[in-house]
């Protein structure tokens, strides 16, 4: 019976909001469901002056508490850590989702399907580059073996197409041949001794 009770009261724990998410009823949340029109009712002027009063007290209390001599200023980059580590507390982390039989199943469903769905893409986008990679090899084998033109011998033309002349640009070199990529800048940038 204890174990009854301690699970009821877990998931009334989880079902009601507690803390700023449990507002009070007020006319404008009555309003949202209502089709007849709500009439404010008549403020006291007094009591609205007196509630502005103590309000003004309130905020000049705050802050002459915060200029008092001894008290620190919270650096921006402290609070934003403060606010981080909040929002991470495992006490502000939702529980697992739990699912019924049911949606459990349909959710099951959908993702395989989805999965599916990629795998087919990948496939045939694999199939593609595979065809386009076997009838490039079998015009290379072709240029490979055939006459080249005049007293050109066989595999001129294989040569000739294989070749690299213009495509870095202007006297370039292919990129596999540059420097390789590194973490941190070379100790020496650059070597000014150097001479061909």
């Amino acid at each position: 019976m204890a174990s009854l009770s301690l699970n009821l009261r877990g998931l009334a724990s989880r079902l009601i909001p507690s803390g700023p998410l449990l507002q009070p009823i007020t006319s404008k949340c009555i309003a949202a469901f209502s089709t007849t029109p709500t009439h404010p009712a008549p403020v006291d002027p007094k009591a609205a002056a007196a509630k502005a009063k103590l309000k003004a007290s309130k905020a000049a209390a705050k802050a002459k508490k915060s200029k008092r001599k001894g008290a620190e200023e919270k650096d921006p980059k402290i609070i934003q850590m403060m606010r981080h580590f909040a929002a991470h507390n495992p006490k502000n982390i939702p529980p697992p989702l739990r699912m019924a039989r049911n949606r459990y199943l349909r959710h099951w469903t959908i993702h395989r399907g989805w999965l599916m769905f990629r795998r087919k893409q990948r496939e045939e986008r694999e199939r593609t580059l595979m065809r386009q990679y076997q009838s490039m090899s079998t015009a290379c084998e072709e240029l490979r073996l055939t006459n080249g033109p005049g007293t050109r011998d066989t595999g001129y033309l294989y040569r000739v197409a294989m070749e690299k002349k213009g495509v870095y640009g202007h006297k370039g070199i292919p990129i596999e041949y540059a420097r390789a990529q590194t973490d941190t800048p070379a100790k020496i940038a650059w070597n000014h001794e150097w001479k061909r």
